[in-house]
């Protein structure tokens, strides 16, 4: 068996391109997909509630995380419960807080009152844990993404916050912790040795799961060969001192 095979992480694709998630959905290691109106800005989407609903058609025996982009929590309520119609396999993405830095747990609690399946995004520290686990219900499964690639962007080491994270989330037996925004391959051996639920993956790390057991001594040759390749095909020459 393989690393990749052993892992027990459930791997969801990030990104907003319909076709990056066809291809990948034809993968069984691929458990679930998420997006946010950021990718989809960058993906070109014109129309958000057109390709919601087609990425939830397309792929509609696995979880989609759709977010609402409201910046009042009315709005955003109302935006959760019509993403919540558009399909049965649909995830519901809640910013932790809204653009004045307020808490979002009115609208947590009242979708989750409504038995919705949220996920909770944005969050970077323990403490955003705490009050959001306090607005859920035990009975209702919910994914609270932590952002430990941003994290680890400010020189924090995120494993301990996420290990932190894990324990906070401990009587919530339906709540599962995810490892938002990894920066490398290693995030996700890092976050299933720790006991991470979920991890969301892009297409660009995703395609590095083929190098994962590849012979390091073959990966130097290669690695010398491209330099040597470039090189000869760029012309580049040195004069002779």
């Amino acid at each position: 068996m393989s690393a990749v095979d052993k892992l027990k992480i459930k791997i969801f694709a990030d990104g907003a391109d319909l076709g990056a998630i066809l291809r990948l959905y034809a993968d069984p290691k691929i458990a679930g997909f998420t997006t946010n109106p950021t990718l989809m800005r960058k993906a070109g989407i014109a129309d958000y509630e057109a390709f919601g609903r087609k990425v939830l058609a397309s792929v509609p025996d696995r979880p989609v995380s759709l977010e609402v982009f409201a910046d009042d929590f009315p709005t955003m309520i109302a935006q959760g419960r019509a993403i919540a119609s558009w399909g049965k396999n649909v995830n519901i993405k809640i910013p932790v807080t809204n653009t004045k830095g307020e808490f979002a747990g009115p609208v947590i609690g009242a979708l989750a009152s409504d038995g919705a399946v949220l996920n909770i995004t944005a969050m970077t520290t323990p403490g955003q844990v705490k009050k959001v686990a306090a607005c859920l219900k035990r009975d209702v499964p919910a994914i609270i993404s932590v952002f430990a690639g941003r994290v680890a962007d400010t020189g924090i080491d995120p494993v301990p916050l996420m290990q932190e994270c894990l324990e906070i989330l401990k009587p919530l037996p339906k709540a599962e912790l995810l490892w938002a925004s990894p920066r490398e391959l290693l995030n996700i051996f890092q976050a299933d040795k720790i006991g991470c639920h979920i991890i969301t993956v892009t297409p660009d790390v995703l395609d590095k799961l083929k190098l994962v057991g590849k012979d390091l001594d073959i990966y130097s040759l290669e690695t010398v060969q491209m330099f040597y390749r470039d090189a000869s095909q760029a012309g580049y020459t040195i004069a002779a001192a």
